[in-house]
């Protein structure tokens, strides 16, 4: 015996539906996606500043991680203060760019100084990243302009 289907079949925009969801998640993805990434480098705790900076597209970024011999990344790799001077020699273009210095709040200032000035020596130049400070109620914050 053979069963067969009595209903009417009725195709409508159902079976198109999980395409839509499929659009609107790529969308989502696509749009959202790059506000998700922050920077670059690795996780420390940046000291207050009051000062905004620009964007910068294509710089490198430094980041000298807590701890009692401080390590020094460039951008994710842990690189020594000899190997930071000839990997920016390396990823140096014709007109070298800035670099974001991201220290840790507990970072010496002395190791902070000396890899700035090997920064600047390689031509580059150095931008101090800090997280935002708090402003009061009547306060705003000083806005650095950006050189030419």
């Amino acid at each position: 015996m053979k069963l067969e289907l009595t209903l009417p079949e009725r195709p409508g925009f159902l079976h198109v539906v999980p395409l839509f969801n499929l659009f609107a998640l790529l969308l989502m993805f696509f749009v959202l996606g790059p506000s998700l990434v922050l920077q670059a480098g690795k996780e420390v705790t940046l000291p207050p500043s009051k000062f905004q900076m620009e964007r910068f597209t294509g710089a490198q970024v430094v980041t000298l991680g807590p701890g009692s011999p401080a390590r020094i990344y460039l951008g994710r790799e842990v690189t020594s203060l000899d190997g930071l001077g000839r990997k920016l020699d390396e990823k140096r273009g014709s007109a070298p760019g800035a670099v974001l210095l991201r220290s840790d709040a507990g970072t010496s200032v002395a190791l902070e100084r000396e890899v700035s000035e090997l920064i600047l020596r390689k031509g580059y130049r150095v931008m101090l990243v800090g997280k935002p400070a708090q402003v009061g109620a009547g306060e705003t914050a000083p806005v650095k302009e950006a050189d030419p």
